[in-house]
């Protein structure tokens, strides 16, 4: 791995993707770990939460064209997406995405977790979250 220790991060899969408002204007996703314990990231665009519906359900055909020019740069280049990390910066969660090829590694870091989902999902990587925020969703969740 490039980036943060191993042991910090834990393979999570999307549970479910969802909306916080009737209008579909505010994404909701839920990560979920091989162990259970869930996530759940909200206050990012209706937009991405659609084309994460439609990958999780398998749906490729219709790529946003930023999706398309990041894998056209991957493949002429020779590498592709072998993870993303999600982590918190403060309030705010950001991601790293880490692209391998024949000789060469690139660590593109500090984007949007939202959209580094998404591409996860697109190109069935796998998505690596923080522990801290794991810990902190089931200390939540026992106090309620």
């Amino acid at each position: 791995m490039i980036g943060t220790a191993v042991q910090d991060f834990v393979k999570v899969k999307v549970a479910e993707v969802g909306f916080t408002d009737e209008t579909g204007t505010e994404g909701l996703v839920w990560l979920k770990s091989e162990g259970g314990k869930t996530f759940a990231m909200r206050a990012f665009s209706g937009e991405s939460a659609m084309h994460m519906q439609r990958f999780n359900r398998g749906d490729r055909s219709s790529i946003p064209t930023i999706y398309n020019m990041l894998e056209e740069l991957a493949d002429a280049h020779g590498l592709h997406l072998s993870c993303i990390e999600v982590f918190p910066v403060g309030e705010v969660l950001r991601a790293e995405l880490q692209f391998l090829g024949k000789g060469r590694d690139v660590l593109l870091p500090g984007y949007r977790a939202s959209d580094a989902i998404a591409l996860a999902m697109l190109y069935e990587a796998p998505i690596l979250l923080h522990r801290s925020l794991l810990e902190s969703e089931q200390t939540e969740d026992s106090k309620a």
